[in-house]
């Protein structure tokens, strides 16, 4: 057993308590006035008023600050297929995320079902229960088709948080990258490594943010994805090119961008020397990137780099997003996430890394110093402005956009709430 594995085992037992969530009750029950009050015959009370009205359970119980976190555990971070019970611990991981960045309360749900048409209909029943809902480590292609029909069915946000919120930080860390190597995002050649569920959604969300779709060049295990290749599915051959280059060492010759979303080791010194000038490298392979962070380094030293890891600068970190976007969507009873409201998301955080960096950040990183940069390109998860950036960007936008059903009027107000709001977390 090798350290983390000591130190990771433990942590999930500590003090003789398996896991890392528990639910605490928000009401008193110390009395039987308490009781008949939390249950019978009280509880009969807000039972019917939600029957007039379906809108009274935002204010009578805790919907509206619940989320779902739901997998079956068929593509479980960079381990594969390891069943629903073996995605539990993401799950809950997901849920201390949630609740330690944005307040957000979590039920995970591990479902032992693979079947798309049966999964859809297990998630579609249980909604009533939930705000939102977070898909989470479902493989593609079937993760597409599940969230596509969910957000169709439900009246609540559904998000796959594999696909959108590496998306939306990667997004973020592009424009700021482009700017920093001043670049156009129109003129830039980008290859996609890696045609899976983030794959496909950085890809369709590089060209919300001005990347012209003729520029990207995406991958998957056999090479290239070419017009014309046999054996395409809907979303590769969305982004099938019209290109000679059929290996990922054609693909990267004269290239601005490389976004890695594929597996360890597969970018050469080479490759990235074969790169056009001030080249920017996602490399999000994780534990171990598609080319080492000292080995890029190494290779040139006008490169822009960032990786999925939190011990080299510019980590692309999901948590960047879910917790926050959630939060501006619940907070407006929002009934979907709009390709617009991930915009907001994005842009929100590409804004504020470029504002000074306070003290409280630099503590939480052993006392480095942080500045607009190539080595700081998307703020840090423990700064405690994220919230108030994206969450009210979010929530805006949802208003802009229609799809809010509780809107916000004041949003200084706003604002300031969620800095009250979030303020024990960080004392």
């Amino acid at each position: 057993m090798d350290e983390l594995e000591r130190k990771a085992l433990e942590y999930h037992s500590l003090d003789g308590i398996p896991g890392k969530l528990s639910v605490i009750p928000t009401k008193p029950c110390k009395s039987a006035e308490d009781l008949s009050l939390a249950y019978t015959p009280g509880v009969a009370k807000p039972v019917l008023k939600i029957e007039e009205d379906a809108d009274n359970a935002y204010r009578y119980t805790n919907k509206g600050n619940l989320v779902a976190v739901i997998s079956n555990g068929t593509a479980i971070l960079g381990l594969g297929d390891r069943g629903a019970l073996a995605s539990k611990p993401v799950m809950e991981g997901k849920g201390v995320l949630f609740k330690r960045f944005a307040d957000i309360d979590v039920f995970d749900i591990e479902i032992n079902e693979k079947d798309p048409d049966k999964l859809i209909g297990i998630i579609k029943a249980i909604s009533p229960t939930f705000g939102g809902i977070n898909l989470e480590d479902i493989k593609g292609p079937e993760c597409f088709r599940i969230e596509k029909e969910l957000i169709n069915e439900c009246d609540i946000p559904v998000f796959h948080d594999d696909q959108h919120g590496t998306a939306i930080i990667a997004s973020a860390g592009l424009m700021n990258a482009a700017e920093i190597a001043g670049k156009k995002l129109d003129d830039m050649k980008v290859v996609v490594s890696g045609a899976g569920a983030a794959g496909i959604s950085c890809a369709r969300m590089f060209i919300l943010i001005g990347v012209r779709k003729e520029n990207i060049v995406m991958l998957d295990s056999k090479g290239v994805i070419y017009k014309g290749r046999a054996g395409l599915t809907a979303e590769k051959e969305e982004f099938a090119s019209e290109t000679d280059a059929r290996t990922l060492e054609d693909a990267m010759n004269g290239a601005d961008v490389f976004m890695g979303l594929s597996k360890p080791n597969v970018v050469s010194s080479e490759m990235l020397r074969s790169m056009n000038h001030d080249p920017i490298v996602f490399a999000m392979a994780n534990p171990d990137p598609e080319i080492t962070y000292e080995k890029a380094m190494e290779s040139r030293s006008d490169i822009i780099m960032a990786t999925g890891r939190s011990d080299y600068p510019n980590q692309i970190n999901n948590v960047l997003g879910f917790p926050f976007i959630f939060r501006g969507a619940l907070d407006v009873g929002a009934k979907r996430i709009t390709e617009n409201m991930k915009l907001a998301a994005a842009d929100a955080l590409a804004k504020l890394a470029k504002e000074p960096v306070p003290e409280i950040v630099s503590k939480a990183y052993g006392g480095e110093k942080f500045s607009f940069g190539r080595r700081y390109i998307v703020p840090k998860p423990f700064d405690p402005r994220v919230i108030e950036y994206e969450a009210v960007a979010v929530a805006r936008q949802a208003c802009l956009d229609g799809v809010a059903t509780h809107p916000i009027e004041d949003f200084e107000a706003y604002r300031l709430s969620l800095s009250k709001r979030m303020a024990k977390y960080w004392a």
